[in-house]
């Protein structure tokens, strides 16, 4: 794919936001709003498809450059960059359905995502997930009895590796400094992951998700709780300045 494939790609803004052109590529922007209104900025190519018309299968890799307004922790909501199958109709009248990403993904301290083990659950992440995996379907019968369990910690350490791999779980924080520019690579292979932060490996995981997926980018305001022992909530995030990524030079290349 050319640089110029970003600039080809749907535009969805929701609430008080704004992608806009800059110098270096394309800002999305979300400017300050209150916990009663969504606001998301994100480029897509999937929007108006259904799932099993979204372009992308392993195995190839994404490239591109990116910074934030604000470090981690002053970043608020989600944002991010990968594939996903989009499975809470976003941007489109599809059926709900079970979550497969592979991206670099943040979220703000008002979210606990704890789907790996000793993982923390928002920060700034390379990860995967498949819950359309067969052993998932196995376990999913006992999550009413194990849920609780995983409260105990040591119960916790034994049993939730396993519930990870079923919905194909691979996390690992990335520590950088989120405001300058970095470049990512994700290498989305058939059996592998790999992810790479200025040609640096930070993640390698042997449960990635099949496809097909979509090429999402994005900045929004949401926060959200899922955990082993079953916490479930979502919640919108109020932000008093703008908040913005901009990424440039990305690049797709099938293998």
């Amino acid at each position: 794919m050319a640089e110029s494939y970003i600039e080809q790609i749907n535009h969805h803004i929701v609430g008080n936001s704004a992608i806009a052109q800059t110098e270096a590529g394309i800002r999305m922007t979300n400017h300050p709003t209150s916990i009663t209104t969504y606001s998301n900025a994100q480029l897509d190519d999937y929007q108006g498809r259904p799932r099993r018309a979204f372009p992308w299968r392993p195995p190839l890799s994404l490239t591109l450059q990116a910074r934030f307004s604000h470090p981690t922790g002053t970043l608020s909501g989600t944002a991010g960059f990968g594939f996903w199958n989009d499975p809470f109709m976003m941007t489109g009248a599809r059926l709900p359905s079970l979550p497969r990403a592979i991206w670099f993904f943040y979220s703000s301290p008002e979210s606990n995502i704890a789907l790996a083990l000793d993982q923390p659950g928002h920060g700034w992440k390379a990860a995967t997930i498949d819950a359309w995996r067969w052993p998932f379907f196995l376990l999913a019968p006992t999550a009413p009895i194990a849920m609780p369990l995983m409260r105990i910690r040591p119960l916790y350490h034994a049993l939730w590796p396993l519930a990870q791999r079923a919905i194909g779980v691979s996390e690992r924080l990335v520590e950088v400094d989120l405001t300058t520019w970095h470049t990512y690579r994700i290498e989305w292979g058939v059996t592998s992951a790999h992810f790479f932060v200025d040609d640096q490996l930070v993640l390698a995981g042997n449960t990635p998700p099949r496809g097909p997926l979509g090429l999402v980018i994005w900045k929004d305001n949401q926060a959200m709780v899922v955990t082993p022992w079953g916490s479930f909530r979502h919640r919108l995030v109020a932000s008093a300045t703008d908040q913005w990524l901009e990424v440039a030079t990305v690049a797709i290349a099938t293998k």
